[in-house]
């Protein structure tokens, strides 16, 4: 009895030391499998991260040098799309906003600082433009000027509110005709024409 009771102890234990080491084993695989899975996750994630390229503010293509502002213009597209207007990643004019309309849209900024003095714009189809240059005079030194066109910015302007602008730094303004798509950039009181001005012609007038 003792023999067979001992030979059954031997083999419950060797059935139990047998169903651990294989309990263990496939365990061990399975974290094993999941931290590596955990591991090439983490290094996929970090390349991407790495690759992804950086982003600039107002989505400009390259970071601005120091005491600069950033920003991006785009002219209205014919009368279905508007314009679009940001400055130091703050989107002051668009149609999202609901704050762009026919003409010629403007936004003002402080010079110093960035800070948004004005968005208004100016029906140069149907509207008048006596108020335009009540505006345009009213502008103080300093302040940086952004325009952009939707749909016709040019039909009521005339020369005095074409030279108001140009001494803003424009030189496009002179000759800018109907429905021709425009953006500017420029400011009171500033010395030379301005670099960041874009026009791009009525296909029927060219």
């Amino acid at each position: 009895m003792r023999v067979a009771g001992a030979a059954k102890l031997v083999v419950a234990v060797a059935v139990f030391l047998l169903t651990f080491y294989v309990i263990s084993q496939v365990f061990e695989i399975k974290m094993d499998a999941s931290l590596g899975n955990l591991f090439a996750r983490s290094a996929l994630d970090t390349a991407a991260r790495s690759t992804k390229p950086p982003r600039y503010k107002c989505g400009i293509s390259k970071a601005c040098p120091e005491k600069h502002f950033a920003f991006k213009m785009a002219s209205g597209a014919a009368n279905v799309v508007g314009p679009k207007i940001c400055l130091e990643d703050n989107v002051l004019m668009s149609g999202v906003k609901n704050n762009v309309g026919r003409g010629i849209n403007v936004a003002l900024a402080n010079g110093k600082t960035g800070e948004v003095l004005d968005t208004k714009y100016f029906d140069m189809w149907g509207g008048d433009v006596a108020p335009f240059i009540e505006f345009l005079k009213a502008i103080q030194d300093g302040t940086i000027v952004l325009m952009g066109t939707y749909d016709d910015g040019a039909t009521k302007l005339n020369d005095e509110a074409r030279r108001l602008i140009a001494e803003l730094g424009s030189t496009s303004i002179t000759n800018l005709g109907f429905r021709d798509n425009w953006v500017f950039c420029g400011g009171k009181g500033i010395k030379t024409k301005s670099p960041f001005e874009q026009v791009s012609i009525l296909d029927s007038q060219k």
